[in-house]
């Protein structure tokens, strides 16, 4: 009588190594960090970098194997190792409260900044001075679903790897470039010398986004600096761009947040830039 699969013991080197991975000191060492739940797992096993699979081990309970068949069939497919681990581990291995009983090792997949300037981008979100993470992420799947070119993360910026900030991206991480740790003065030259014009978004900017998109100044290459959730962009950061624009509130709300202002200016963009390739 068969007693079921075995599973991998809580006390496996393989459990060890993942739980490690919520830890960034950890992160950055082996250049590996965790993708929770379906969506992302998906994604991991579809994404190549280079000629390596993003994916590396995938940690899944046996209801969560049998429910997302497909999924650890690409898994399996994409090269990674798939352990199944009883709820516990993944509870364990996991940074969610209610986990969804699977969990991916992916290999670091950002991009050098450089091959983002000579791809000639004509959408960008920097995220300059962004410190929480689930902004980060939500930020980056807003830049995804608007169609942006890349996102780039300064120095000053939360780490990509964040599991929150890869939960809030909801797969994103894995669709488009994004360059990570760049210096914000670099990140605004090597955009500028690319031809891309730099808006920074601020609150208490001298320009008006619904009178930029009016005057059919927002149709070419443009790079939007997004900054802290909590001050916003400091001045010498603002000083680095060619318009510090606000969006405008017609309502009564004292402001945005930053994910939605983000979304509102990169959705902006992208319909002034389809607007201009229309009439060209």
């Amino acid at each position: 009588m068969s007693s079921g699969p075995e599973l991998l013991s809580p006390r496996s080197q393989r459990v060890s190594a993942a739980r490690r991975l919520a830890r960034r000191s950890f992160r950055g060492k082996e250049r590996l960090f965790l993708a929770e739940g379906p969506q992302a797992v998906r994604e991991a096993a579809a994404y190549r970098t280079g000629d390596r699979p993003a994916l590396v081990e995938l940690f899944a309970t046996v209801d969560a194997a049998e429910r997302y068949a497909d999924i650890v069939g690409e898994a399996r497919g994409s090269g990674a190792r798939v352990h199944l681990v009883a709820d516990d581990v993944i509870a364990d291995i996991s940074t969610t409260v209610t986990p969804q009983g699977l969990v991916g090792v992916c290999r670091f997949l950002d991009t050098p900044f450089e091959r983002i300037v000579e791809a000639r981008p004509r959408l960008v979100a920097v995220l300059a001075h962004v410190r929480d993470p689930g902004n980060a992420g939500t930020v980056l799947r807003c830049a995804d679903a608007a169609g942006a070119d890349a996102v780039v993360l300064t120095d000053a910026s939360v780490d990509l790897y964040n599991p929150k900030s890869v939960r809030a991206s909801v797969g994103s991480l894995f669709h488009l470039p994004v360059a990570v740790g760049v210096p914000v003065e670099q990140a605004v030259r090597g955009l500028r010398d690319a031809g891309v014009r730099i808006l920074a978004a601020d609150g208490a900017g001298e320009d008006d986004l619904d009178d930029e998109l009016d005057k059919g100044t927002m149709g070419g290459p443009t790079a939007w600096v997004f900054g802290n959730e909590a001050w916003g962009l400091p001045a010498e950061t603002r000083a680095l761009a060619d318009a510090v624009v606000r969006v405008p509130i017609h309502g009564r709300a004292e402001s945005l947040n930053l994910a939605t202002a983000a979304a509102v200016c990169l959705y902006a963009s992208a319909r002034a830039q389809r607007a201009r390739g229309a009439r060209s």
